[in-house]
């Protein structure tokens, strides 16, 4: 009897073990949100919307109508294969353990996501769901850059500069600013890549314009864009997906979220004005192309600072970056002489610059900003964000370059030959015609 007590108590004591094992497995394990889930979802499809059909319907309303095609498809295609890659190797070389590279590069272990499955969280979401939203960040910024070059780059050549600057660029920036780098360790108040997408992308753009030469007939009105209307809805389509853009770095439905997008709204907002503005008060006339041309300005300027400042905050960034921005286009690009086709590094670039630098200035909780970490003040945060900016453009300018100088190796050349880029590349590179043509 004695006996049969103690098993009976042995069996009580495991039983009751068991379960404080799982009650404790049940608490610490990551779970669904799915309001969080849902919130992410929705911020997911608006990004795929601005890249497709959003960035390709911008640029190709500025391209003249015999290539109205060829930069489509070069913003389609490139996203198609900037996804593919960044499923295969990019998710692993940005958001896993680097070990002793980790202060520069991720590691291998999800590789083609392994280990990434219906089961796997990021803390409240399905890491499948994270993988999404980030690979939708890498799908869209390579493209970005087709605005320096086009009109005149081979296809094949546009293709293999994007794998190559993925791998080489974009991954090991995104690394050293998401993925635990020794960019995320320092501090750097940039929210939403502003570093990572847009000044990158406004250096890289600087370097193809440089490297692959002029279009024929540049300066002239020749090289006027064919449909307004198509880069107005474009750059609509983009601002809708922006808000899911900054928005969804939050990864939570939350008051914090709603903050963010506000802050994207208002910043875009001002910056349409300002730009209208200034071109009003400089060229005598207000277009819907320089308002529009605006409204981007003012998304650029406020990547890095929606997680940071307040709405006043927002605005003042819009209405500041803006008409830098104009300056930049109108006066600047004649100066550096180099045929930035659809004002990449005027916009992007310049945007980029100006929001990075007045992230900290409005993020002062005396400008209605979230403050600073703990133990810092404006002076040492301007000075963390200025030297990874620094870093961003040495590191872009680099990385670009021989990017470009791969592709040219592997593809005879970047540029199309001169019949070629007088026929029209939607013609000669893809048997095409999109319009009748313009000019």
């Amino acid at each position: 009897m004695k006996r049969f007590s103690l098993i009976c108590r042995s069996l009580i004591g495991t039983l009751l073990l068991a379960s404080a094992f799982r009650v404790s497995a049940e608490e610490t394990a990551p779970a669904l949100n799915s309001g969080d889930t849902a919130f992410l979802v929705v911020c997911s499809l608006v990004v795929l919307l601005m890249t497709l059909p959003g960035l390709g319907m911008f640029y190709g309303g500025m391209a003249r109508s015999k290539n109205v095609l060829s930069v489509q498809m070069q913003v389609f295609s490139g996203a198609a294969l900037m996804a593919l890659l960044f499923a295969i190797y990019g998710y692993s070389l940005t958001f896993t353990d680097g070990g002793g590279l980790q202060a520069i590069i991720g590691g291998t272990d999800k590789l083609f996501l392994q280990g990434v499955g219906p089961d796997s969280m990021q803390g409240s979401i399905p890491e499948l769901l994270y993988f999404l939203f980030m690979l939708l960040f890498a799908a869209i910024t390579p493209p970005i850059i087709v605005g320096s070059f086009a009109e005149r780059m081979k296809f094949a050549a546009v293709m293999v500069f994007m794998a190559i600057w993925l791998t080489i660029n974009y991954i090991p920036m995104a690394h050293m600013a998401w993925g635990g780098g020794w960019v995320f360790n320092l501090g750097v108040q940039d929210f939403a890549g502003g570093n990572v997408v847009h000044l990158n992308v406004g250096i890289a753009s600087l370097v193809g314009a440089w490297l692959i030469g002029r279009r024929r007939g540049f300066g002239t009105a020749t090289l006027s864009p064919h449909n307004m209307t198509m880069t107005v809805t474009g750059g609509c389509l983009l601002w809708v997906g922006w808000l899911g853009f900054c928005g969804g770095c939050v990864l939570a439905a939350n008051g914090f979220a709603m903050l963010v997008i506000v802050n994207t709204m208002l910043a875009s907002c001002a910056g349409a004005l300002a730009w209208m503005l200034a071109e009003w008060k400089y060229r005598g006339k207000p277009s819907m192309f320089g308002a529009v041309s605006g409204a981007i300005a003012g998304l650029v300027a406020i990547t890095p600072a929606c997680g940071f400042v307040g709405p006043m905050g927002a605005i003042c960034l819009g209405l500041i970056a803006a008409p830098i921005c104009v300056w930049a286009v109108d006066k600047l690009k004649p100066v550096i002489g180099l045929d930035d086709a659809f004002d990449v590094f005027g916009v992007h670039g310049v945007a980029g610059i100006v929001g990075g630098l007045l992230t900290p200035v409005f993020a002062m909780t005396t400008l209605g900003g979230q403050g600073f970490a703990e133990g810092r003040d404006l002076l040492d945060q301007l000075a963390i964000n200025g030297g990874a900016m620094l870093f961003s453009i040495l590191y872009s300018a680099l990385s670009s370059w021989l990017a470009f100088k791969l592709a040219a190796v592997l593809c005879g050349g970047l540029r199309v030959d001169e019949e070629h880029e007088v026929d029209g590349l939607d013609l000669s590179n893809h048997g095409e015609v999109g319009y009748k043509y313009a000019n």
